[in-house]
């Protein structure tokens, strides 16, 4: 492992992460919890002109064909994540990291070492730190997410969000990543303070596909496990926390099923290896993380 690109430290937000340890702490089953699988890993090395539309497909897949063409991830990857921290650069297919802490030039540096890039962005809840914080307008902004500076979007208000987001995903693709890791889409199983249903959340998550699909970027659903099928046709496939440890990693089946790539985190230390059979199982790519994703563990099944 080689040590350089540095990223500026910033508060841990591994969303999914950092709320399922909540979740789970304060007894609330029902709150959102990681479902994930992935697959094993062939390299495609370019971005690929956009495929037909299969029979049936989605509108926003339909619609994404005329778009500018964009990386098609294979269905199986080798991966690494990390969020704030310097910067490990680790022998992988694909890197993700954070959109407003890692510069254009990192980018580059790991497009140059074969690389492809995902660009992690919060599309669910406010964040106090970010530099866009004062875009949103108060009337949008929810109950705490748990963590501090942090509270949950009113998603059903698309029409006042979409400038906003669609600013964040062009951050992504003006700085050259090739697909965008959305957070929090997941509201509707959370106590976000607002009554959103799960056709709004659906309505919300296809409108972030579509708009990265445009954008010429790859998009690949957060966690989210009860809307998996539904949203597999709008999605190029799936990054997931903690399935084996919630014995949930059988929702992403859809996206299994369509060649997708569906990348799994665990954070349970006890859990590895043993977890890595049951990844190969079912065609997983998985990998040990701390919950932090500051680069302090990372032990791949690969």
């Amino acid at each position: 492992m080689l040590a350089c690109a540095t990223v500026p430290a910033a508060p841990a937000h591994a969303r999914g992460v950092r709320w399922v340890v909540l979740a789970r702490v304060a007894g609330q089953a029902g709150w959102v919890r990681g479902v994930g699988q992935a697959v094993r890993a062939r390299w495609v090395d370019r971005a690929e002109p956009l495929p037909p539309a299969a029979p049936g497909g989605g509108p926003a897949e339909r619609a994404a064909t005329a778009g500018p063409s964009r990386w098609v991830p294979p269905p199986h990857l080798t991966w690494y994540w990390q969020l704030q921290g310097r910067l490990r650069i680790e022998p992988v297919q694909v890197t993700d990291v954070d959109a407003f802490d890692t510069t254009a030039a990192t980018v580059a540096r790991l497009h140059a070492l074969g690389q492809h890039v995902i660009c992690y962005v919060d599309v669910g809840t406010w964040e106090s730190w970010r530099p866009d914080a004062r875009r949103f307008p108060r009337a949008l902004l929810g109950r705490p997410d748990g963590w501090p500076g942090e509270r949950w979007l009113d998603i059903a208000r698309l029409r006042a969000l979409e400038p906003i987001m669609r600013a964040r995903l062009a951050m992504c693709a003006g700085k050259r990543f090739d697909a965008v890791e959305p957070d929090n889409i997941d509201g509707v199983g959370n106590r976000t303070g607002f009554a959103l249903t799960a056709r709004d959340q659906l309505r919300y998550d296809e409108w972030v596909a579509r708009t990265a699909h445009s954008l010429g970027l790859a998009v690949l659903q957060k966690n989210d496990p009860g809307q998996a099928r539904a949203l597999e046709p709008y999605f190029d496939g799936v990054l997931d926390e903690q399935c084996n440890q919630y014995a949930e990693c059988a929702a992403f089946a859809p996206y299994l099923r369509a060649g997708k790539p569906v990348l799994n985190a665990e954070y349970r230390a006890s859990l590895y290896p043993g977890f890595c059979a049951a990844d190969a199982r079912l065609g997983i790519s998985g990998a040990l993380y701390s919950v932090a994703l500051d680069g302090s563990r990372f032990r791949p099944c690969w």
